[in-house]
């Protein structure tokens, strides 16, 4: 059994402690769950981009983004790569406190990983930095919905609104729309939010086969067992930003992976 060191824990609850204190953890994706409370209303304008960065002056431009392409032969809802290359892709849903994100994205880089981190937009409004952050790192970094709620049970325009406006964000900040988009508060698209992904310009919709439950707060020991206990050759796992416990079970996540001879690629590399 892969264990979590006290040691380890207590060193990434204490990065997370001013998060826990706050009560900021970002909600997950499970079905049936109840949009955050810290949703910003429909109408509320959404922040410039010198707003959101703080300063009198918008961020520095992102080195551009890859835009999304088309995997021929590939589903319009993918659920996972190729079963004869040993790779799996991690998926972050990108929302909660930046200090957790970054302390996740330094433990993948530490053990030579990439990730595919799909960001909310109120999020990136939020904290534009994180975006360049992501890309320095090698990351893949795509669409989760504008302000994460449930996307499915929308009507047209305001779930079409939803894609866009996070598309938006992303290409203001990075030059592109990000690789990957996928639904808010379901891990699958209805067939009208799959439609409207790819007049967007999103291809495909990236769905997972591996779910952690981080977002509902197991424990380090319990995410780090389930995603073990599942994963296998073209995986891709539903993880989250913004749960202390992440941070703790990512090291030995990806210690695990590598002594079965599994590599953590971005989603693109897994597919191409």
């Amino acid at each position: 059994m892969v264990r979590v060191t006290t040691t380890n824990r207590r060193g990434v609850l204490r990065a997370g402690a001013g998060l826990v204190a706050g009560g900021a953890l970002a909600a997950g994706c499970g079905a049936g769950q109840a949009a955050p409370t810290t949703t910003p209303d429909s109408t509320s304008p959404a922040p410039s981009p010198s707003a959101a960065h703080g300063k009198g002056h918008p961020p520095a431009a992102v080195q551009a983004a890859p835009a999304p392409r088309a995997y021929p032969g590939l589903p319009a809802q993918i659920t996972h790569g190729p079963r004869t290359r040993a790779q799996v892709a991690l998926t972050f849903h990108g929302q909660g406190d930046p200090g957790i994100a970054h302390s996740l994205l330094g433990a993948a880089e530490k053990a030579g990983a990439h990730l595919t981190v799909l960001a909310v937009g109120t999020w990136l409004d939020e904290h534009p930095d994180i975006a360049r952050r992501i890309l320095d790192g090698g990351h893949d970094l795509g669409n989760h919905t504008q302000r994460h709620i449930s996307i499915n049970g929308m009507a047209e325009a305001d779930a079409r609104k939803e894609i866009t406006d996070c598309a938006d964000r992303l290409k203001r900040l990075t030059g592109s729309i990000g690789t990957w988009f996928r639904p808010s508060r379901s891990p699958t698209a209805s067939p009208l939010v799959a439609r409207l992904a790819r007049e967007a310009g999103y291809p495909h919709v990236l769905s997972y086969e591996v779910d952690s439950l981080d977002y509902t707060r197991p424990g380090a020991t319990a995410i780090t067992r389930k995603v073990l206990a599942e994963v296998k050759n073209g995986s891709v796992v539903s993880m989250h930003f913004g749960y202390p416990d992440t941070v703790a079970a990512l090291p030995d996540v990806l210690h695990e992976l590598d002594r079965r001879g599994l590599r953590a690629v971005t989603t693109t590399e897994l597919l191409s």
